[in-house]
């Protein structure tokens, strides 16, 4: 039994090899970047929609409420990182019910990639939003002796994001190899449509924590009002 898609080899020379892990997550960004291609191709703004329109926009507009509802301003500047980072882990969890497949979610090196792209575009959309100096500010905020602590958050919340990920999604490629060969297949199938619901709510968690993230490093302090004149 394989514990992660990194032991499933397609191609090795010498030290360069074709894993699992790259073959599942190129296919999946493929299926993604094809599908978001053709479903776009025909937009309407007509009345009568086609329904992978209107799944289209179910799915946009709800992710894009989600956005709002953690406190981003401007839900629409960050749907592109965010609705990505939902829709591949989401779409990763979905194709576990191919044979064959294994969710690259459960290499570690797949959900450290997606914790460092979130470490990446935090401090990127707060110095976009604050500016460097600002940005850099919240740091030392409420005084400097939290500078080091702050640091300390930054890099334990990205190992924290993607051992989360990785710990959850891998369990659950265990415990269906394991039931695979002791218990008749009934088993295997219901624990594989519980490792869909699972999956699912992985992504959201991870989508949600990485907008929360995001907000913190966004959020901009308001000036304190000036009391008003004695007359």
């Amino acid at each position: 039994m394989r514990l992660s898609p990194d032991q499933m080899i397609f191609w090795q020379h010498g030290f360069f090899k074709i894993n699992g892990t790259l073959v599942f997550t190129w296919a999946l960004m493929f299926v993604l970047a094809v599908g978001s291609k053709l479903i776009t191709r025909n937009l309407s703004t007509e009345l009568k929609r086609s329904r992978w329109q209107n799944l289209l926009e179910i799915i946009v507009t709800g992710i894009e409420r989600q956005i709002a509802d953690v406190g981003l301003r401007h839900p629409k500047k960050y749907l592109g990182f965010l609705g990505t980072l939902f829709l591949f882990l989401g779409l990763a969890s979905i194709c576990t019910i191919i044979p064959g497949y294994e969710p690259p979610t459960a290499s570690l090196s797949t959900t450290a990639a997606l914790a460092l792209c979130v470490f990446v575009a935090v401090p990127l959309f707060g110095i976009e939003e604050q500016g460097l100096g600002g940005y850099f500010r919240s740091y030392t905020q409420p005084t400097i002796i939290m500078l080091p602590f702050n640091i300390i958050s930054e890099l334990s919340r990205t190992l924290a994001l993607s051992v989360r990920l990785f710990g959850n999604m891998m369990s659950g490629v265990m415990i269906i190899g394991i039931l695979l060969t002791i218990t008749p297949f009934i088993f295997p199938i219901v624990m594989t449509a519980l490792g869909l619901l699972t999956g699912m709510v992985q992504a959201y968690i991870f989508s949600i924590l990485a907008t929360v993230y995001i907000a913190a490093a966004t959020r901009t302090r308001e000036p304190k009002p000036e009391p008003a004149p004695i007359t």
